[in-house]
């Protein structure tokens, strides 16, 4: 059993006041009406749409704060101006923020090569933490890029880098394809 040091605690009591208090308001559109209004879309058409702020981005986009930049065929690149608000409390941005950059930017690289009524969803994602990342890193920035596209698999790789350009994270993932192609008449 591991028992608190009765003075380490009597020192924290300042961690709760006021002065150490932040709060974050996060709104977002409603998903449903927005994939309402893409589902006639191609992959690109949608992903370029929100870049352009035609559509709007998912809520956990808004959630951590990270912007889609980049939409070309089969590469996309999402960046994020890092905050405390993800931090863990070693003081370094949670792991997860790069987990989540990069399989949501895979997995848009990916629905940039498909055509209307067709998406992917992960099936898995391997990271590899190169560097740690901060709020003092500068805009990070993760890039999926499309390694394979299948009927039934694809497969993508990601790379999270920092403001100075140094490669913080690398990620591969496959994707199980879903949904179906309009057929033609």
């Amino acid at each position: 059993m591991i028992v608190a040091d009765s003075n380490a605690i009597a020192e924290t009591s300042d961690l709760f006041g006021a002065a150490s208090r932040r709060e974050r308001v996060v709104d977002w559109q409603a998903p449903g009406p927005v994939a309402k209004a893409a589902a006639a879309m191609s992959g690109l058409d949608v992903m370029c749409a929100i870049r352009d702020g035609v559509l709007p981005e998912p809520p956990m986009a808004r959630l951590i704060d990270f912007r889609l930049s980049v939409a070309e065929p089969g590469r996309i690149v999402m960046e994020l101006e890092p905050h405390e608000g993800l931090e863990n409390t070693i003081g370094l941005l949670h792991g997860a923020t790069a987990a989540a950059l990069l399989d949501t930017a895979m997995g848009c690289a990916i629905s940039t090569m498909l055509p209307a009524g067709q998406g992917a969803v992960t099936l898995d994602l391997k990271l590899t933490y190169l560097r740690p990342l901060s709020v003092k890193s500068g805009t990070i920035s993760a890039e999926g890029k499309v390694m394979k596209l299948g009927r039934q698999t694809s497969y993508a790789e990601g790379w999270v880098r920092d403001g100075a350009g140094n490669l913080a994270v690398h990620a591969t993932a496959t994707f199980s394809m879903v949904g179906e192609a309009p057929r033609e008449k």
